[in-house]
């Protein structure tokens, strides 16, 4: 495996724990749930897989806590993914939401950071013990 493939399989396992964070924080409060995606997109915006998969996550999330605006605001950046890939014009750092700029580049939050330096950690482990799937967070 190349360094480039390294480094893609690198973002796809820490985008997974990102997402196994908010799928097993049900406990936590909204805030905290919407913490973990933002940092799976900030990780997964420059894959288009991944990015596109981390909006329909917010969509859903969105729908599911009755929060239209934000899904509102989720259906509008899904339709800008493929644009956004096919002009290689993403902005570095954005959280996703609907609460900010679809375009503004932005620096990381300490709690994200936080979040996304956790989930390296875990995918550095897996990759070095073998592993391509990650059961816990």
């Amino acid at each position: 495996m190349n360094a480039a493939e390294s480094a893609k399989e690198q973002r796809r396992i820490t985008y997974k724990v990102l997402m196994q964070g908010f799928t097993s924080s049900q406990q936590q409060d909204m805030e905290e749930r919407w913490a973990w995606l933002m940092a799976a997109h900030i990780v997964g915006q420059h894959a288009f897989s991944l990015h596109w998969r981390n909006h329909v996550a917010m969509l859903r999330f969105a729908l599911a806590t009755r929060d239209y605006p934000e899904a509102a605001g989720q259906l509008f950046r899904l339709s800008l993914v493929p644009v956004g890939h096919a002009f290689q014009r993403l902005p570095a750092g954005n959280i996703g939401r609907a609460t900010v700029n679809a375009f503004k580049p932005m620096t990381t939050d300490p709690v994200l950071q936080r979040l996304i330096l956790q989930a390296q950690a875990k995918a550095v482990a897996a990759r070095a013990h073998g592993l391509s799937r990650i059961d816990r967070p």
